[in-house]
Formats: C-alpha cells, sequence, structure tokens
C-alpha cells in the first residue's frame, strides 16, 4: 500500500494515551458491495440497511479494484450541493475538474477535499495511464455533512498532498498514524473543516495496538481498509470491510491481529468521528439539505444550469 510511510519511526511525535473512559464496541456493520459512477466497484458500510445513520456523516465508500487496460472508471461530470466530498487516495491516481476552477491530480497518499456548499459541478476519472496500462486503485470517499449555516457557503477545494499529513507514532512505535483532519490529543492534521471532525488513516504491525485519545463530543468509527484485529475496550473481532461503531468516551483502541495476510502485512484503519449536528437531513442522490423543498430547489437549480457550467480550462 502506497500510501506515505515514513522510513524512521523514531523521529515522528508520539500519541500520547490520556485517561478517561475508553470507549466499546456498540455494533459492527458489514459493508455493502456496489457500483458507482460510471460502474466502478465499491463498499460502503454506509448508509445501508440498519446504518442508515452517521451523523455527521452522510457516505462512506472504499473504492479497491485491480484494472486490466481499458477497465478503469470514474465518475463522470455530475453535481452536489449542501456537503463535502473527501477523498483519500491510497493507490492509484485520479483527476478532478469542477466548474468553479478547482482540480488536479491526487496520487498514492493524497487527499482532495471538495466543499460543494452552495453548488457545484465536478468529475472524478482515473489518469490515462491506469487507463491504458490498468493496475491497482485503491482509496476512499466520505461525504461529510454541512451544517445548516453552511449549507450556502461558497464551494471550495483543497488538495491535500501527502506529504503534508500529520504524521505521528504510537508509544511503542507499532503504529504509524496519517491525520488528515481534525485533532488527535495536541496534533491537527491540515484538512479545513466546516463541521468538526477527525479523520486518520492508521497502520498496526502485527499484534500491535493502537490507543488514541477521542473527543468526548464525537462520534467514534473504525473502517478496516484491510487484514484483521480487534476494536474497542471488550475487544470486538473486526475484519476487512467491517466497520466498528463506538460508544460514548475518551478513547478509542484498535489492536492487530498477531498475523496478517493483506498486501501491506499491517492493519490498516480508518478512524473517523465527528460532532453530530442533530439537524434534519433531506437527500436526494447528490444534494442533501435540510428540507424537501431545498431539495426541489437544488434540482431546479442545476437543471437551470445555476450550479455552474463546464468550463474549458481548471487551475492547476
Amino acid at each position: 500500500m502506497p500510501a506515505v510511510t515514513p522510513t524512521d519511526l523514531l523521529v515522528l511525535p508520539r500519541i500520547t494515551a490520556t485517561g478517561g473512559r475508553s470507549r466499546t464496541v456498540t455494533a459492527v456493520v458489514d459493508s455493502h458491495r456496489t457500483l458507482e459512477g460510471a460502474g466502478f466497484p465499491v463498499r460502503r458500510p454506509f448508509p445501508i440497511p440498519g446504518m442508515t445513520q452517521a451523523d455527521p456523516f452522510l457516505l462512506l465508500d472504499h473504492m479497491l479494484a485491480a484494472y486490466e487496460p481499458h477497465e478503469a472508471k470514474g465518475a463522470p461530470w455530475h453535481p452536489h450541493r449542501g456537503f463535502e466530498t473527501v477523498t483519500y487516495l491510497i493507490d492509484g491516481t485520479l483527476v478532478h475538474h469542477d466548474s468553479n476552477g478547482g482540480g488536479g491530480v491526487i496520487g498514492d497518499g493524497d487527499t482532495q477535499w471538495m466543499t460543494a456548499g452552495s453548488g457545484i459541478l465536478h468529475d472524478e476519472l482515473p489518469s490515462e495511464e491506469l487507463v491504458v496500462k490498468g493496475g491497482r486503485f485503491d482509496g476512499v470517499q466520505l461525504w461529510v455533512n454541512l451544517p445548516k449555516a453552511a449549507k450556502w457557503t461558497p464551494p471550495r477545494y483543497q488538495d491535500i498532498k501527502g506529504e503534508r499529513l500529520t504524521m505521528l507514532s504510537s508509544d511503542d512505535g507499532g503504529a504509524i498514524v496519517r491525520l488528515i483532519a481534525g485533532r488527535i490529543g495536541a496534533h491537527e492534521g491540515p484538512g479545513l473543516t466546516h463541521t468538526p471532525i477527525t479523520l486518520a488513516h492508521a497502520s498496526l504491525s502485527p499484534g500491535a495496538r493502537l490507543t488514541v485519545p477521542w473527543s468526548r463530543d464525537f462520534s467514534a468509527m473504525a473502517y478496516v481498509l484491510s487484514g484483521d484485529g480487534r476494536a474497542g475496550e471488550d475487544d470486538r473481532p473486526l475484519g476487512d470491510a467491517q466497520l466498528a461503531v463506538f460508544g460514548a468516551g475518551d478513547s478509542l483502541t484498535v489492536t492487530a491481529g498477531r498475523e496478517q495476510h493483506g498486501r501491506t502485512g499491517r492493519f490498516e484503519v480508518l478512524l473517523l468521528g465527528g460532532l453530530p449536528l442533530h439537524e434534519p437531513v433531506a437527500r436526494y442522490g447528490p444534494f442533501v439539505m435540510n428540507t424537501k423543498a431545498e431539495i426541489l430547489q437544488a434540482v431546479e437549480d442545476f437543471q437551470a444550469g445555476r450550479m455552474g457550467t463546464v468550463p474549458a480550462t481548471h487551475l492547476g
């Protein structure tokens, strides 16, 4: 897994476990496998039956495929309004354009953070090289809801290169944590958020145990990108493409099994949580607002071209 990995763990800041209540696991969710965009496969732990709400998150897709030449697919031009899309790429290359003039190429370890806000058009496509030659593609896309007060914020695009991630280590050096956004203890990630969240990618060596402080006000989840292990103070078994949902507390724990058979030889886990908005959610495809009337307005605005037009050139 080519995600950013330092060669010397000894130079990384250490995550210091604090006191307080360690979170237990309240549910383990199996991902649903489906197709998105022009037909690329995703593993989706939410929203699915039995896991429809993950406030303040709306959707988590794990995009994992080994493409033959001319097989790779993406998501052609489409609209969004009312939330943010966060795409963290572990392996492969993705090209982004949007009607606000933003865009660029993201590769291994990079993050593309798009605030749709009041409305935007964009596309997400595999690179020409990946299409022609084929290859592995591995990444996640997270939809973060915007609070009512920020639904109409102007669109914004953040291109966060892998070297900008905040790299951390567990106390014993058995785990690497790549902090993308939010805070873990005294450490802060580079992503700018409207909704307070924490998002990180942890890689645990076989048998390693990672405990991280977590805001008591935040929800908390752990999604397994690859490997097998356990989650929570109660050591609930957790395997490939499963999501652990944690209860209340001040810290969360994940533990790698003593044997790992994935591509990296590590237990690869996405840690995520945020401050619940507790607001009404009205959603229709790529639009997420607070009322049905706002959804109807979004459809009308898109059809009338008020979410922008596809420009001939793009920034970046």
